[in-house]
């Protein structure tokens, strides 16, 4: 089975403002980066791009079987696909609080992947600015992208 690691960041300056988000990809001694702008946007949705851009690359590039490692530094994101997604869907993407959870356009398509990859996905959470070379390398990436903007996100 073919091992993939992904790594993901997002950046946002102002918190909502110009955003980026990056993702690099591992597998047979490759490397693939991707990564947009955007004008106005937050963190949050940005970390998330960054995990829909690397899950669509993968469905649409790589044909084999796969097992996957994914590495976020978004305790956001982390909790939100190892403990609230599966339920926030039942609810009809609603928080225990009966509020909609906000970025519903964007978990709703990490759930179709997580569906789609059904147990093939490993979730590790690592600290941020910690000397792990990747996540450092998206960290940067990302930011470059938030300062140089192509895109409008709509929320």
């Amino acid at each position: 089975m073919l091992k993939i690691n992904i790594y993901t960041d997002g950046s946002c300056i102002n918190n909502p403002g110009p955003g980026g988000c990056a993702s690099i990809i591992l597998f047979l001694n490759k490397q693939f980066i991707l990564n947009y702008g955007y004008y106005y946007t937050t963190n949050n949705r940005m970390e998330l791009m960054a995990i829909i851009l690397a899950f669509n690359f993968i469905k649409k590039n790589i044909n084999e079987n796969y097992y996957i490692n994914i590495f976020i530094d978004s305790k956001y994101i982390y909790n939100g696909v190892i403990n609230w997604i599966f339920l926030w869907k039942k609810n009809n993407w609603k928080k225990s609080n009966n509020k909609f959870i906000k970025n519903i356009d964007l978990w709703n398509k990490i759930y179709n992947y997580l569906i789609f990859f059904k147990c093939n996905l490993k979730w590790n959470l690592i600290k941020s600015h910690s000397g792990n070379y990747y996540n450092n390398k998206c960290d940067k990436i990302a930011f470059f992208s938030a300062n140089n903007p192509t895109l409008n996100d709509f929320f």
